[in-house]
């Protein structure tokens, strides 16, 4: 099982959230149990960037996440870092409308990502 730390969400509860086996399991507010949810049912998934941030929550909702996770700050550890980090932060939307912003391991974004490719086919 990998953490997701989900860093924004009107839809799913902050710091809360794994992925295994093609399955989310995702804590919903006002629910004591986590929510599973397929990977089959992803809309999107991308890696974050202030574009896709706004383009799914809309320029008054998650713009304030996008200009946090991508301001210069984050803008100057990218740089230092380059292409070593093991960690992605990455937008998901649901099919039902559902959406996520959250970091996890790169490799299970990139699972996350191939299987919803696949799934479009």
């Amino acid at each position: 099982m990998s953490k997701l730390k989900i860093i924004a969400s009107e839809d799913f509860m902050h710091f809360s959230g794994s992925y295994m086996l093609g399955e989310f399991k995702m804590s919903v507010p006002g629910k004591i149990l986590q929510e599973k949810i397929k990977v089959s049912e992803v809309k999107t998934v991308e890696e974050a960037s202030e574009e896709s941030v706004i383009s799914i929550g809309g320029a008054a909702g998650w713009g304030v996440a996008g200009s946090v996770l991508l301001g210069p700050v984050g803008l100057l550890a990218g740089l230092i870092l380059g292409g070593k980090s093991k960690d992605t932060t990455f937008v998901c939307e649901f099919k039902d409308g559902r959406k996520f912003i959250a970091t996890g391991r790169t490799k299970v974004f990139e699972d996350i990502k191939k299987k919803v490719l696949a799934a479009s086919f």
